[in-house]
């Protein structure tokens, strides 16, 4: 219930005053555990990109642990489905979270580059993508998103916002070693260059 009024709500705010344009939304599976792997340029991301997706598709967030620390934060983004994970090391728990979302053929959010672009660049992939794709065996959908970072910067009070999702990378069959995982990676920051490359991001 409050996942649905917030995501109806933020809706609203990003189509008629964000001017928000969503593109790609062919290439999102109908079923099935995915993965959707964004760009990451601002705390904003998250519902943004919950808000582009399909309404059958309701995303669940890897999150800093960090964001969980704040009574009042942790329980908005609990409430919307983040869970917490541990950067900079192999955090089994968040891990395992992901893994059995992914089997009940939910949709997770994981930030390839593991952590948040200063810059706007696009920064070099971690590990923990492909391996939980790897080890999941779904889909990965790589997605690029402008505009969020340039709120209330450069006098651009209201920017325009898109996001784009490119077609599945998928995980190739019957490997599960480090060459797949580097494959995933690879490809999906690849996908995401080029999109943010056509965006001029």
């Amino acid at each position: 219930m409050f996942y649905n009024l917030l995501r109806s709500l933020v809706r609203l705010i990003l189509y008629t005053f964000f001017r928000m344009r969503v593109s790609g939304l062919e290439n999102i599976p109908a079923a099935g555990g995915l993965i959707i792997a964004p760009n990451h340029i601002s705390n904003l991301d998250p519902p943004v990109i919950g808000c582009a997706l399909p309404d059958h598709r309701r995303i669940r967030f890897m999150a800093k642990i960090e964001l969980f620390k704040h009574p009042v934060v942790r329980w908005v983004i609990t409430a919307l489905g983040a869970f917490p994970v541990r950067r900079g090391m192999a955090d089994r728990t968040a891990i395992r979270t992901a893994l059995s979302l992914l089997e009940q053929g939910d949709t997770v959010g994981i930030f390839p580059e593991g952590t948040r672009s200063k810059t706007g660049a696009l920064g070099r992939p971690e590990p923990g993508l492909g391996m939980i794709a790897v080890k999941a065996g779904v889909p990965v959908v790589p997605c690029a998103v402008t505009g969020t970072n340039k709120l209330c910067q450069g006098g651009c009070i209201l920017p325009r916002l898109t996001v784009t999702f490119a077609a599945p990378v998928v995980v190739p069959a019957g490997r599960t070693d480090k060459e797949a995982v580097e494959y995933i990676n690879e490809q999906v920051i690849g996908e995401i260059a080029k999109m943010l490359a056509r965006e001029g991001g």
